[in-house]
């Protein structure tokens, strides 16, 4: 099994995607492909900063009831 990516190594990876999809010579099939590797990684990362703020949201609430 592999580990899951944390968010800044996927971050880097879609950096590198937008790097490459810049290029002019960048084929229709390549840069399909890169262009769905990056969706992924964009649903990815944003699945983790939801899950941030919620973990944050329930640490706030938690802290206003023991108030």
């Amino acid at each position: 099994m592999t580990q899951a990516k944390t968010f800044e190594k996927q971050l880097t990876e879609l950096n590198s995607i937008i790097k490459q999809m810049e290029k002019d010579d960048v084929g229709l099939e390549t840069a399909l492909k890169l262009y769905e590797e990056g969706v992924k990684l964009t649903r990815s990362c944003q699945k983790i900063i939801s899950d941030a703020e919620t973990k944050i949201e329930q640490l706030m609430d938690q802290n206003r009831e023991s108030e």
